[in-house]
């Protein structure tokens, strides 16, 4: 981004470039202009500015939001969850398609808001904005955005929140009436990187709960199957160093986390690019964490999953016996053209395999159904696995074409009609085996880690399984349910309700 487009003042200009040029105490030092900059604000007798984050997608993009958070926090912002806020930052998805209309649709109703209230600030940024054609249509058709960026410099939205706010063009933008109607006229600061090549560490978030915490290990994807857009989003593959990982996981565990999620596009293929470093590896040292009490990962690829990580779960006593372990499709000749480098058969073999060793694992999936040149015979191969995999649950998608993937221009597209006929044959089979399943725990007695206050249920509290399964039962008597949020309880299993269970404290 070249400064002197950005038409400075001098006095911002020359805060611009007295900034530090290491992260991230670059972003630090824009997180304190910032702060300078809204603390004159409230100074001035005028409102404290309110910030709203709102999430598409995977469990990444979340994490991803937390970091922004946090980041708009330490800029002097406060949340805002009510219809007004000063600020609304969409952390966008595009794995399919209608996560771009949901977007769209949303910028509909922003624009409104916008009209009514001219200084309210949209920020887009994530997946999304790394397509080079939703950038022309945002410029085309939704001129009223203040800021865009992508998924390889979110680490820099302070310093990009800075800049904006301090650019004569956006000082200056104006309300313009035509037709009867108020249109925001500005230009928009676009900043998207093509390349991700800086891991910053070290930045602020501000989490959803207090006692469980998402840490990312790795970026981006090596993996290219074919339906998907995220290697070209989130860019080739990046493990976090080991050092930095385990020095985050402490540190969170020192602020009372009981609770790790690890994430990656492909997280058992962390360490690659270290010597002598292997994702059972770092499950081991972060077994070592005093504090740490349950440790779940997301999502794991069938291809690097091998014998020594089944072990490390097997003796572990903090890995949850949970493993999501996307299928896709059961068909050799289908995950061939998805490029996913197994087959039904060893896909079937590793799930043996985990069973033998870890014999309560409860196993779900992704399966996707219509995968052009899909066949009902392939389709029955699908069904197959799912009936001799015993899954626990599964996430269950019809394939949606992107844009820019090799799949998008295969032949073969399999007919809507078809694919959603089979989508409830499917649907209808896994409920099948996932009830089986579950009603395998019913009345023992489980460790329950307790999350929220149960909404639907006087006195009732909701937690979780090391499976991850939800159950909802009421507080003991004369216990808050306030207060056993973040705490461990037996409690046994007394319905299975399909998905989840009800229970009663042991």
């Amino acid at each position: 981004m070249e400064i002197d487009s950005l038409h400075l003042e001098d006095d911002a200009r020359q805060v611009f470039l007295a900034a530090p040029a290491a992260e991230p105490e670059r972003q630090y030092y824009f997180m304190e202009q910032l702060h300078r900059m809204v603390g004159a604000r409230a100074e001035a007798g005028d409102t404290v500015l309110t910030y709203q984050v709102e999430t598409f997608g995977c469990q990444m993009n979340f994490r991803d939001s937390e970091k922004m958070a946090g980041i708009l926090l330490a800029s002097g912002f406060t949340e805002e969850n009510g219809k007004h806020p000063d600020l609304v930052l969409i952390n966008t998805c595009t794995v399919r398609e209608n996560a771009d209309e949901r977007v769209y649709g949303h910028l509909g109703y922003l624009k409104k808001q916008k009209e009514r209230n001219p200084e309210m600030v949209v920020v887009l940024c994530g997946c999304m904005m790394q397509e080079p054609h939703v950038v022309e249509t945002l410029k085309k058709s939704y001129g009223f955005v203040d800021l865009v960026f992508g998924t390889h410099n979110i680490y820099k939205l302070a310093e990009l929140l800075f800049l904006m706010y301090s650019g004569r063009k956006w000082q200056l933008m104006h309300p313009v009436k035509k037709n009867g109607k108020y249109r925001v006229r500005h230009e928009m600061l676009i900043d998207i990187a093509a390349d991700a090549d800086l891991i910053v560490e070290e930045l602020p978030d501000e989490r959803k709960y207090p006692f469980k915490a998402s840490v990312d290990i790795t970026y981006g994807c090596d993996n290219f199957c074919t339906y998907c857009i995220v290697p070209y989003v989130r860019g080739r593959e990046r493990s976090r160093r080991p050092e930095d990982i385990l020095s985050e996981i402490r540190k969170l565990a020192s602020l009372g986390v009981t609770e790790i999620m690890l994430l990656g596009q492909n997280v058992n293929s962390y360490g690659k690019q270290f010597e002598g470093v292997t994702f059972y590896g770092l499950l081991q040292e972060i077994e070592k964490i005093d504090g740490i009490h349950r440790i779940r990962f997301m999502t794991p690829h069938p291809k690097d999953f091998p014998d020594e990580l089944i072990d490390v779960i097997a003796a572990s006593d903090k890995i949850c016996h949970h493993i999501h372990l996307p299928l896709q499709s059961g068909s050799t000749e289908i995950i061939r053209r998805m490029n996913r480098h197994y087959t039904k058969e060893s896909y079937l073999d590793l799930v043996r395999r985990i069973r033998e060793k870890i014999p309560d694992a409860a196993i779900t999936t992704d399966i996707i159904v219509g995968f052009p040149g899909e066949t009902e015979e392939d389709f029955l191969d699908t069904l197959d696995v799912v009936r001799k995999a015993g899954f626990n649950g599964a996430y269950m998608f019809e394939y949606s074409k992107r844009t820019g993937t090799p799949a998008a221009t295969m032949p073969d597209q399999v007919p809507e009609a078809v694919v959603k006929e089979r989508f409830a044959r499917l649907m209808e089979t896994v409920q099948e085996a996932a009830r089986k399943d579950l009603g395998d725990l019913t009345g023992s007695v489980q460790e329950v880690l307790v999350e929220e206050v149960d909404p639907d249920r006087a006195e009732g509290v909701t937690g979780r399984l090391t499976y991850n399964t939800l159950v909802h039962f009421p507080a003991p008597e004369g216990k808050n349910p306030e207060e056993l949020i973040g705490s461990y309880l037996p409690v046994r299993l007394v319905e299975n309700c399909g998905f989840y269970y009800i229970g009663v404290v042991a």
